[in-house]
């Protein structure tokens, strides 16, 4: 294996659960009482704009009550401390790694603080409600919807994150179920290209064949440990 400098960290919904920020995919397919299918595809957005708006209104204020937690914090450190190339590609839509201090982060799935325009295609810092379709900052027509990647769209930044899987010596995915498309393909795709493969998550997840070492637990315990071991190197 390649000495490690450069590093790609994929985080998923695990590592936000214990901030209090519910997971995708809960029992039953059910994400707070909605189906997926009802609040985060373009199909629901079409059919009913007010569900769909009222349902992520209800999730940004949420978030903004969240704090980050020690696996937030400790990837923050590893952001500040790490002397080669790290990226922090994130599907998750909170704010908790940038609260948390990190800065080399990229959100694939947009961000719930953030509105886009489709009228005009400009995106805004947004920390207030959508339901009562206020004018967009820029061109002021009432076409704000939540800039984030619903099931059936693309996510952002491929091209920068599959330019740094290219480069990875070390691919770590941290609270992720290994479900989601492409994001659970990057660990075929960096050990195909060479890269160590690490897994940190409460427990397998449906990709763990495919990574060199697992470990399982809290990821408010077993992300800082190993931020801890890598930094003492």
């Amino acid at each position: 294996m390649r000495e490690i400098r450069n590093i790609v960290i994929l985080t998923g919904a695990g590592i936000s659960a214990e901030s209090g920020i519910d997971t995708f995919r809960g029992a039953g397919g059910l994400w707070e009482n909605h189906r997926v299918e009802d609040v985060a595809t373009p199909e629901a957005f079409a059919r009913d704009p007010q569900l769909v708006l009222r349902f992520y209104d209800m999730r940004r204020e949420a978030i903004q009550t969240k704090e980050p937690n020690a696996a937030h914090t400790a990837l923050a450190r590893l952001d500040a401390e790490w002397p080669g190339e790290l990226l922090i590609v994130t599907q998750n839509v909170d704010d908790l790694h940038e609260r948390g201090g990190a800065r080399r982060v990229l959100h694939m799935h947009g961000e719930h603080l953030k509105a886009w325009c489709t009228w005009c295609d400009s995106r805004h810092a947004w920390s207030g409600p959508l339901a009562d379709c206020p004018p967009c900052p820029k061109c002021e027509a009432r076409s704000l919807r939540p800039d984030v990647v619903w099931f059936g769209e693309v996510p952002y930044h491929m091209d920068r994150i599959y330019r740094a899987l290219r480069e990875a010596d070390l691919f770590v995915s941290i609270g992720t179920s290994g479900a989601v498309y492409p994001a659970a393909g990057f660990v075929q795709n960096a050990r195909e290209l060479g890269a160590r493969t690490l897994e940190l998550n409460l427990e397998p997840s449906q990709g763990s064949r495919l990574f060199h070492e697992s470990r399982l637990g809290p990821a408010s315990e077993v992300v800082p440990a190993w931020v801890d071991e890598l930094l003492a190197g």
